[in-house]
């Protein structure tokens, strides 16, 4: 990382701040401090949160001598008095998540530190002298899951992969590249009593927040509906938003129906698998066998 504290100021700590305003008082023969404008008050204060901000993130990052932390999710918040109630709030007024690779290309010296933070894609209070919050970034709690490390499936595949070909872990990871191409931190769990959970996708989206479970069924005959009700139980127990049941198959009727009244369920069959395949990844898969003709109720 290029970020080390030497013999040059970096960001948080730079000498080019005014020095503070003081006058002389003749009749009281003495020196008293004047207060900054208010413009300037406020620019200041701006300027401090965000070299905080990214104090903060370099500290953690450099604390981190092995690199095992790969990214730093920050909400910053400031405990303060609502003036209109008189109750004590905790507004947020900058939150970001910064991935270390990233970070570490900073050159913290020479930098401007809010251009940086928004460089960062943070979200920063458009006015945090009077405290106007943003909506903090979610972070997730994983401990709860048994993780491992990723596979890269993608790069051995054929043109056109039959995906009941793969081994149930090379579909799993599949399918765990499948959701960070639609946009989602993805992660795989090892094989163990997790309760089904072959991957978490986590929506780090302020507004679109989530963390999603996801099971991968690779099968040539129909989901039971015993996997599927199932699911609902681990969506609950794990305090997911959503739970994700991906097959190379297909759903019978009372899967979907109790899927469509539970609302957190999603099921993607073989069908739905090769469009999204196609839009994400630009990959032309075979899923697995077709779906019997379903009788007309």
């Amino acid at each position: 990382m290029r970020t080390g504290l030497g013999s040059r100021s970096p960001c948080w700590a730079s000498s080019s701040e005014p020095p503070p305003l003081i006058q002389y008082v003749k009749t009281r023969d003495e020196i008293t401090a004047v207060p900054k404008p208010d413009k300037e008050r406020k620019e200041l204060y701006a300027s401090v949160l965000a070299q905080t901000a990214l104090r903060t993130v370099h500290e953690l990052f450099a604390a981190d001598t092995e690199g095992v932390v790969r990214s730093v999710a920050l909400n910053g918040h400031v405990a303060t008095i609502d003036r209109a109630t008189g109750r004590n709030v905790h507004p947020c007024l900058i939150t970001l998540q910064a991935d270390r690779a990233e970070f570490g290309e900073l050159v913290l010296t020479q930098v401007d530190p809010r251009a940086c933070l928004k460089r960062l894609r943070s979200l920063i209070s458009p006015n945090p002298y009077e405290l106007e919050p943003v909506r903090p970034l979610v972070t997730f709690d994983l401990s709860k899951f048994r993780l491992m490390d990723s596979l890269d499936v993608v790069a051995g595949l054929d043109s056109r992969p039959v995906l009941m070909d793969l081994t149930p872990t090379e579909f799993e990871h599949l399918i765990r590249q499948l959701f960070e191409a639609i946009g989602l931190d993805s992660v795989n769990t090892q094989p163990s009593k997790d309760e089904g959970v072959d991957a978490v996708a986590m929506n780090t989206d302020p507004v679109m927040k989530g963390l999603c479970v996801i099971q991968a069924k690779r099968t040539k005959n129909v989901v039971p509906f015993e996997t599927v009700s199932a699911l609902a139980g681990v969506v609950e127990h794990k305090r997911a938003a959503k739970g994700i049941l991906v097959t190379t198959s297909w759903f019978g009727r009372a899967s979907e129906a109790f899927a469509n009244e539970h609302g957190r369920l999603e099921l993607l069959d073989g069908a739905n698998l090769v469009h999204l395949f196609k839009k994400h990844m630009d990959l032309d898969v075979i899923p697995g066998p077709t779906p019997p003709k379903r009788r007309p109720r």
